[in-house]
């Protein structure tokens, strides 16, 4: 570490600039991540974080909600023999908009019994009283302009509801869930106040155990994850996204492999001279990888303080979603990453000859 250390301070110029590389490139890797994450939350996070761990799902509906539909009775069977851990829940994406602006918004209508385990965690406001057109929304409305009071008309059925709550972490498809009631529900399907009596699924709240037992016909249980991989673009998405960010981290690899390796290369006349005055090549070996190492975990945090920084000033609409863990994990890969890239130098210094490197041959 003494001759890591000590070279890095003789030539900053040089480690310098490797090293705002790769600052660059993990602050890259890290803001691509966030958003990965955050466009994956804005997809399913009605989902995602839902207090059911499986639902009821009408079989060949390939685990979408839009393609499944599930009878009351299904529903009260069900509920017979779950009791309040089972509930059936509705989903219909829709437009709204205000009186006074003519701007629509695209939402997602989640109904289900309000007392429910399903029922919403409120960060402002308060939940609907029965029988009135009282709402509770996501936030992401309040980013777009709503607020509590807002009046908001469906599109298909001019019926108006009135926000009264908000709560978070609540969106599906990309859009903001607006929770309604059964009757509610009914108010916005056309023709208007049709009877509706199907559901889309049924929520459960129950173990992995239990979840196996159940046996209904023409339903399926399906797991969160496989809700989720399912809704319509989801897959295709974050896959293309991980692509991505798997690019990124083999880009990095070879650029780290040949700045190590050219550095190594200028540097022979003094390994073969720290050889021939006694040093082993385990020590260089040793020296070569704190250097490496100090220079990525400087790297690291500065990177990170830079994506948490510009993260700080982005837009609220802006999905981006990176958690300590999964920056720590990211770094950790990155780290690795670059220890890697190191194992040719490491093989360049193995290979110097004390005598050869300091012309004894001539």
């Amino acid at each position: 570490m003494f001759l890591a250390w000590r070279e890095i301070k003789h030539t900053k110029l040089r480690y310098s600039l490797i090293a705002l590389i790769m600052i660059m490139i993990i602050w890259l890797v890290l803001f691509v991540t966030g958003l990965a994450n955050g466009l994956a939350s804005d997809n399913a996070s009605a989902i995602k974080e839902s207090a059911a761990s499986y639902f009821l799902i009408e079989k060949d509906s390939d685990n979408r909600f839009a393609r499944s539909t599930v009878t009351e009775k299904q529903v009260s069977d069900v509920e017979k023999d779950l009791g309040k851990k089972a509930t059936g829940l509705r989903v219909q994406m829709s437009t709204v908009s205000t009186k006074k602006d003519t701007n629509k918004t695209d939402v997602s209508y989640f109904s289900f019994d309000s007392t429910s385990f399903l029922k919403p965690e409120l960060t402002d406001g308060h939940l609907g009283k029965s029988g009135s057109n009282e709402v509770v929304a996501d936030q992401k409305l309040k980013n777009q302009g709503y607020s509590l009071g807002s009046t908001i008309k469906d599109a298909a059925t001019n019926q108006t509801f009135k926000i009264t709550g908000f709560t978070k972490k609540q969106t599906y498809s990309h859009t903001g869930v607006v929770f309604l009631t059964p009757v509610q529900w009914k108010e916005v399907q056309v023709p208007q106040k049709a009877a509706d009596n199907t559901y889309n699924a049924i929520a459960l709240d129950i173990t992995e155990d239990k979840a196996t037992t159940l046996n209904y016909s023409d339903l399926v249980t399906a797991s969160k994850n496989d809700i989720v991989t399912n809704i319509p673009g989801y897959s295709e998405e974050q896959g293309s996204l991980t692509m991505m960010i798997t690019f990124l981290y083999i880009i990095a690899a070879f650029v780290l492999t040949v700045f190590f390796y050219v550095i190594t290369i200028q540097k022979v006349d003094q390994f073969g001279m720290l050889k021939a005055i006694g040093a082993k090549t385990s020590y260089l070996a040793k020296s070569l990888l704190s250097q490496i190492a100090t220079l990525s975990v400087i790297s690291l945090l500065i990177g990170n303080l830079l994506t948490y920084g510009v993260a700080a000033l982005l837009p609220e609409s802006m999905p981006f979603n990176l958690t300590p863990i999964t920056a720590l994990a990211s770094s950790l890969l990155f780290l690795a990453v670059a220890l890697i890239g190191s194992l040719l130098s490491l093989y360049r210094v193995a290979k110097v000859d004390a005598i050869e490197a300091i012309g004894g041959n001539n």
